[in-house]
């Protein structure tokens, strides 16, 4: 199997569903912003970071899936992930919590490994020539 011809298309698959669980979870707060509003106080969270929680995730997963500026978003949202493991699944007495901080524990990974290997040669930032060394104009150029 040539995994050099199949990097580019898993890239940019990986990036689409680490995408896809923010965009949705950010939306589901615009549309239940009242609910939101309620868990996060329930957790001891102030209700006043909520705009910032939608912007994170809609923005982030925006930048993401674009592969847009994907090395500072997949920090940012590694941060996230870490963050909401710590803040709303650290009850380990509840095995469900459990598995979702480790879930989230496992997307910060995945940030972490895009944010290390950049966003492949079909995003934004490549196009932009911006993917340290997978730029799009370089390997169009070499052709």
């Amino acid at each position: 199997m040539d995994m050099d011809r199949l990097q580019a298309p898993i890239a940019l698959v990986a990036r689409l569903l680490l995408a896809q669980l923010f965009l949705i979870e950010g939306w589901s707060k615009v549309a239940d912003y009242a609910g939101a509003v309620q868990y996060m106080d329930s957790h001891g969270v102030s209700a006043k970071l909520l705009p910032l929680v939608i912007i994170t995730e809609l923005g982030g997963g925006l930048l993401v899936a674009l592969g847009l500026l994907t090395r500072w978003a997949a920090t940012a949202m590694a941060g996230f992930s870490l963050l909401t493991a710590v803040f709303f699944h650290a009850d380990f007495s509840d095995a469900d919590q459990l598995i979702i901080f480790e879930k989230n524990v496992a997307i910060a990974g995945a940030f972490f490994l895009l944010m290390a290997c950049g966003p492949g040669v079909w995003s934004v930032d490549a196009l932009r020539g911006a993917g340290e060394g997978q730029g799009f104009w370089k390997v169009w150029k070499s052709a």
